[in-house]
């Protein structure tokens, strides 16, 4: 309730940033879909470090964090949905590369 009330109260050019971040915060992460296609449908990690996207998705966790903790909702949100999808990069990695590491 308290949220809401508050919300309110925010100026329009705040409540349209707030509206525009979570537009990026989905759109971002969809940036990796081709990545994604190219490791599962295509079945080819090659040249995709594993090393780098488990060092991405690990870097999430802090922030994921640090979101909860300062009640970011975008924050929280945008590198919850990166997390997920670093994640499904370096578990293809490992699957679909010659040599992951």
């Amino acid at each position: 309730m308290f949220f809401h009330l508050h919300f309110l109260k925010r100026p329009r050019t705040m409540r349209m940033l707030d509206r525009v971040i979570y537009a990026v915060g989905v759109i971002g992460p969809l940036f990796t879909i081709p990545q994604l296609v190219k490791i599962y449908y295509l079945q080819d990690a090659s040249g995709v470090s594993a090393i780098s996207w488990g060092a991405y998705a690990l870097s999430d966790i802090p922030w994921i964090l640090y979101g909860m903790a300062h009640r970011e909702g975008p924050i929280t949100f945008t590198y919850s949905l990166w997390l997920v999808f670093n994640t499904l990069v370096f578990v293809g990695t490992l699957i679909y590369s010659p040599q992951p590491f």
